[in-house]
């Protein structure tokens, strides 16, 4: 092959592996760039597990209503969701079934004060297995016949706290103290009692509700515990704020709202930010 034939020969070569080049670092640009939009559109969400069934719908819904947007959520009880906050979780929305942990948030300067609105509000309420025909009220939670009560451990479930609260308003606590088992969350707690390993527990109206399992017997008094009110914000340092911030509104919209009645949920009374 003359000297001629072999440099052309080889500028072929280069010019083909230059154009191979080309082409895989355009490819990888778009690849790229598709990244970063799905990235930009995707928000994560630490949310109470009382809103699982409510927040899975709506999410979907609102997925649907604006395409390329990824909602995710992190359930768990609302003190071990802010804990995992405070140790640096990587969540752009913290939606609380208390007012405390929020708070305490706050307080630490890790929530966008000025993004946090109350959503909506919650009932307490005591429920048996179905098969129960016997318990009807608080009071008899000290019948000898009621050995196990299911509560959420209060130190990090708010539902926990609220029944605590309650019995010790209702005068019931000495009594009932020694038959408390504690769990991890109130999804737990209903589960306690599905499956009889608890006679009784505590939970809210909307886990109880989509529960045929269980019997509600009584609906702790309001004045028995603190507010029952979920409220929402963006972190501070939020990786994704500017797509967080819509998600939110959506939150507090009438097709949200009716989400959440289905699941019953009651409306807050005030859904303005709160500083």
């Amino acid at each position: 092959m003359s000297r001629n034939r072999q440099t052309r020969s080889i500028s072929r070569r280069l010019l083909v592996t230059s154009l191979l080049a080309f082409l895989i670092a355009a490819l990888v640009g778009i690849s790229a760039r598709r990244t970063a939009a799905q990235t930009t559109n995707e928000v994560t969400v630490s949310a109470a597990i009382s809103l699982k069934d409510s927040l899975d719908e709506i999410g979907k819904l609102y997925e649907k209503a604006h395409p390329g947007a990824k909602i995710s959520f992190n359930y768990a009880g609302s003190g071990t969701l802010q804990r995992q906050i405070e140790q640096g979780a990587p969540v752009d929305i913290f939606f609380s079934a208390a007012e405390k942990q929020m708070d305490d948030l706050q307080t630490k300067g890790l929530i966008d004060a000025g993004t946090r609105r109350d959503i909506v509000r919650n009932q307490l309420v005591l429920i048996v297995p179905a098969s129960n025909t016997i318990t009807h009220t608080f009071e008899e939670l000290s019948s000898p016949s009621v050995k196990v009560v299911a509560l959420g451990e209060p130190s990090t479930v708010p539902a926990g706290t609220y029944a605590r609260q309650s019995l010790e308003r209702l005068g019931l606590w000495g009594s009932v103290d020694r038959k408390v088992v504690l769990a991890k969350d109130v999804r737990a707690v209903l589960t306690y009692v599905e499956t009889g390993n608890a006679d009784a527990g505590m939970v809210y109206q909307t886990d109880a509700q989509g529960s045929q399992k269980v019997r509600i017997v009584a609906v702790a008094p309001a004045d028995s515990h603190d507010p029952i009110i979920y409220p929402a914000a963006i972190l501070k340092g939020a990786k994704n704020s500017s797509a967080a911030a819509p998600f939110l509104a959506f939150l507090s919209g009438s097709e949200a709202r009716e989400l959440f009645a289905k699941y019953g949920f009651l409306p807050a009374e005030n859904q303005a930010g709160k500083n």
